[in-house]
């Protein structure tokens, strides 16, 4: 039946603006640099033109900081959609313990500067997510972010670990309770100083100031395994420091980070809160 389809009512479909994000076309410009010298530092760049006449949008996949995930049909959607997609890798957990994601996120919004794409937008889903925000409030996170869109983030590594040790934790709780753990390198022991630090570091509204920080577009389903409590929690810190550009959305349904852009409605919500901060 694919086959048959007119070739008018594909391409209806790839550009009408209720399609799907995966109805993404395959005829971009597509090339991959290192910022660093890790395998994972690396970046793959989506889409023709010059940056400044293409805004920026950064994306960094979730996969609770311990694998990769595939961004690839997405970064297509945003780039036939006007953007310049920088699909960024990070090292993850087990390459090393945090800070090490966060700076290589820093390093790569330094690489994206310097490549002429200013202050890009930045895209995360779930530990991708948390990175995004912690880029957007961690120092003066509007100088080098323009706005951040994150997906299901695990905003507070602290409360993944302190959920995944309830009695009735889902298995997912469980195991982002673990890949916590590993980022942190130690288990949160307030007695432990300067493992406690390091927790503390890891919770992006312990960085909250206010107007210094990027708007923030923050979405959960209702249902979500990561429980839209950590962007409300970013969101008050951030409100009572002064930073008045800050959405929380909660979508129906269980859908946890890029599954949540599925749905038309969510993709539409989030590109056109892109546009407006481009």
């Amino acid at each position: 039946m694919r086959r048959t389809l007119p070739v008018l009512a594909l391409c209806v479909a790839l550009l009408s603006s209720s399609a799907a994000v995966e109805a993404a076309p395959e005829s971009l410009p597509v090339r991959t640099f290192s910022y660093g010298g890790h395998a994972r530092q690396n970046i793959t760049v989506y889409g023709g033109g010059s940056s400044g006449s293409r805004p920026a949008l950064m994306i960094l996949h979730g996969g609770s900081w311990v694998r990769d995930t595939d961004w690839s049909a997405r970064a297509r959607w945003f780039a036939a959609r006007g953007f310049t997609v920088y699909d960024t890798d990070y090292r993850l957990a087990s390459d090393a313990a945090w800070p090490a994601q966060r700076d290589d996120v820093l390093a790569a919004l330094r690489w994206v500067k310097r490549r002429g794409g200013g202050t890009p937008l930045v895209l995360g889903s779930s530990a991708g997510g948390h990175l995004a925000v912690s880029a957007a409030t961690y120092g003066a996170g509007r100088k080098r972010v323009r706005g951040v869109v994150a997906l299901s983030p695990v905003a507070s590594p602290y409360r993944a670990w302190t959920d995944g040790g309830m009695r009735a934790a889902s298995p997912a709780q469980r195991k982002l309770r673990r890949t916590s753990e590993l980022l942190a390198g130690c288990v949160p022991d307030r007695a432990s100083g300067r493992c406690w630090k390091k927790w503390v570091d890891l919770v992006a509204k312990s960085h909250a100031s206010g107007k210094d920080d990027a708007p923030l577009y923050l979405t959960h389903s209702a249902a979500d395994f990561v429980p839209v409590a950590h962007s409300t929690d970013l969101a008050h810190a951030q409100r009572v420091a002064g930073l008045r550009d800050v959405t929380v959305r909660i979508e129906p349904g269980s859908a946890h980070g890029g599954v949540l852009l599925r749905d038309p409605a969510v993709a539409q919500a989030v590109l056109r809160w892109l546009r407006k901060h481009t």
